[in-house]
């Protein structure tokens, strides 16, 4: 088991998990290091590293331009497994790397797999490729003790859910909504029975992500769900900052508050 199983393990007595994505990169690495060290000690249960590309298809304006500005300082997939040693040498926060396959098929399905490992990555999330097609990585992946989290949306049929909670490791990824990530105002009306049609198929983890930017809102998905990720909320934070500050940590602390609450 990773450390992302054994940390939901530890919180299903009670709390539910809050995931705080960072993109990589975003204001430097060596900020990032110290933004996942603030981050974990605020509260952050498990953490989402973006890995920043040219073409982030699924992501909204604030990440896309943090995902830029990480790019324009010459952010690589090689550099994020720098941070992630970095990392390990002064934490043992769950660390997840978020990517387009891109990245991955460029550095080498099997060369990456071992270099995550061995950097101290405990899961990926392929957040463009179907479980369908995920096969040859998934090979790599379970040979070098990764877990591999797949995406789950609102058009998800049953059977691409089904074939997700076979295939899937760490918890399950459930998008709240259509369209790309960012904050949004109220939740869809028709979450509860999306993380329902989920849970019927599955007794792994779930967490809900894209648009959970308040506590409110991590307080009512986790009523639902084991985990909310917060994304755009800390992105937009740490970018007016510009690197770690008193402000991140208060918003930190506000939504891991929200999941004691759930």
């Amino acid at each position: 088991m990773t450390r992302i199983g054994k940390k939901f393990q530890e919180l299903a007595g009670g709390e539910r998990a809050l995931v705080c994505f960072l993109t990589a990169g975003d204001p430097s690495l060596a900020a990032s290091e110290e933004l996942v060290l603030q981050v974990a000690a605020a509260g952050a249960d498990l953490i989402e590293l973006g890995v920043p590309f040219s073409d982030p298809i699924a992501d909204g304006p604030s990440i896309q331009a943090a995902s830029i500005r990480a790019l324009e300082r010459g952010t690589t997939l090689a550099g994020v497994l720098q941070l992630v040693r970095a990392v390990r040498r002064r934490s043992q926060v769950p660390l997840i790397l978020m990517s387009y396959y891109n990245p991955i098929l460029r550095y080498g399905l099997e060369r990456f797999a071992a270099d995550a490992a061995a950097a101290g990555v405990d899961g990926v999330i392929p957040s463009d490729v179907p479980p369908e097609e995920a096969d040859e990585w998934l090979t790599h992946a379970r040979r070098h003790g990764l877990d591999t989290i797949f995406l789950l949306a609102p058009t998800s049929t049953d059977e691409r859910i089904a074939r997700v909670a076979e295939k899937a490791s760490g918890f399950v990824y459930c998008v709240s909504r259509t369209g790309v990530t960012g904050a949004q105002a109220t939740l869809p009306d028709d979450l509860q029975a999306l993380i329902g049609r989920i849970r019927a198929r599955t007794s792994k983890p779930i967490a809900v992500g894209f648009g959970i930017s308040t506590p409110e809102q991590v307080r009512q998905v986790t009523r639902w769900a084991d985990g909310a990720v917060g994304g755009s909320a800390l992105v937009i934070a740490i970018a007016r900052a510009g690197g770690p500050a008193p402000e991140i940590e208060s918003l930190v602390r506000s939504l891991k508050a929200a999941t004691r609450a759930a």
